[in-house]
């Protein structure tokens, strides 16, 4: 019997790649925080700093458990399975709002939503070696 990884399968390279795009999203969006914090003018500068670094900071997460993915590391399917969970609550907030913001809510809950079932989908759990119940 190998110790070798079994294949990686598409759903799983999938998943990783949702769990990126939102780590990226994050990333991306807590450094445009902490510039505008830096060279901006906002009402509170050091508001807009910690927040452009809290978001880059919670963008590390699911860019870790992407790396995870793609390495077929069973520990990784957790932080994946939260972050996905989590995107729900702003996507259904910009789905609520009006104008611009419906479309990038749209986007969001599809990214979400398709990496939750991508996640859950039983050649992931295989691939990355989690057991079901015991029957």
């Amino acid at each position: 019997m190998s110790d070798a990884p079994s294949p990686r399968p598409a759903r799983l390279t999938a998943a990783a790649a949702t769990s990126g795009l939102e780590g990226l999203a994050l990333v991306a969006y807590g450094v445009y925080m902490l510039v505008m914090g830096l060279l901006g003018r906002p009402e509170s500068p050091s508001q807009a700093e910690m927040g452009g670094l809290t978001m880059i900071a919670l963008g590390a997460l699911p860019l870790v458990a992407a790396r995870g993915l793609l390495l077929q590391r069973s520990w990784s399917r957790g932080p994946a399975l939260i972050t996905h969970l989590m995107a729900l609550i702003p996507a259904w907030t910009l789905l609520r709002s009006t104008g611009a913001l419906i479309p990038v809510g749209m986007v969001l809950a599809v990214v979400a939503v398709s990496g939750l079932v991508l996640l859950v989908n039983p050649a992931t759990t295989q691939a990355l070696g989690i057991r079901g119940p015991q029957r």
